[in-house]
Parts: structure tokens; C-alpha cells; sequence
């Protein structure tokens, strides 16, 4: 599976945000969907998680309620928006797919995107 995100940008805090992630290669419905984040300095971290078809979500406490994946599987896109940002959100996201549901192990997700750069301003 190749992935290619896009979105990222400068916003200010309180401010809302749209990631995309396109994928190509192969059945796109058969992959969990993954977001993950890397701050300067910080190790990748575990943001959400969204299943094949579309129907279970599951999110890292920092982020609940406040952020909120789906997928469009005909458009072969999962999509990350992003409310209320905060700038302890300002890092690299990354899409990663998995064939397993709710892990947040980057380990689980073999396939992964270029990352597109998310910077809240306060």
C-alpha cells in the first residue's frame, strides 16, 4: 500500500484542521487506517485508529474529542480532522495502515505516508 498525506499547514490555536491520507495498490477496505504524530524531539505517538470499513474508531486520551477520523473507501482516503488544536498538537502526521483494528503499535502498521507538518500557533 503506498500513502500520501496532505493538509498539514500553520493554524492558530483553537483553530480546525483537515488531513488527508490517499492510498493506492491494493484493497483499501482490508487496512485499518492509522494517524500518528512526531513532535520535534519526541518519539512517534499514537493518535487514532479507524477500521477497514469505516464503522470503529478508536483515539489516544490526548486527543478525544477533539480530533475525528473517517474514511471515504471509494475515494480510497482517510481523513483526519483535527478541532480545537492546541499547540502541544504541532508535530508531523503520519497515516500508517495496518491489516490489524485499534493497535497503536507503529509496529503493527506496515505501510506508511511521508508526513505533513501540523504547526499550532498560540
Amino acid at each position: 500500500v503506498q500513502l500520501q498525506a496532505s493538509g498539514g499547514g500553520l493554524v492558530q490555536a483553537g483553530g480546525s484542521l483537515r488531513l488527508s491520507c490517499a492510498a493506492s495498490g491494493r484493497t483499501f477496505s482490508n487496512y485499518a487506517m492509522g494517524w500518528f504524530r512526531q513532535a520535534p524531539g519526541k518519539e512517534r505517538e499514537f493518535v487514532g485508529t479507524i477500521s477497514g470499513n469505516g464503522l470503529g474508531t478508536y483515539y489516544a486520551d490526548s486527543v478525544k474529542g477533539r480530533f475525528t477520523i473517517s474514511r471515504d473507501n471509494a475515494k480510497n482516503t482517510v481523513y483526519l480532522r483535527m478541532d480545537n488544536l492546541k499547540p502541544e498538537d504541532t508535530a508531523v502526521y503520519y497515516c500508517a495502515a495496518s491489516s490489524r483494528y485499534r493497535t497503536a503499535l507503529t509496529t503493527a502498521h506496515p505501510y506508511w505516508g511521508q508526513g505533513t507538518l501540523v504547526t499550532v500557533s498560540s
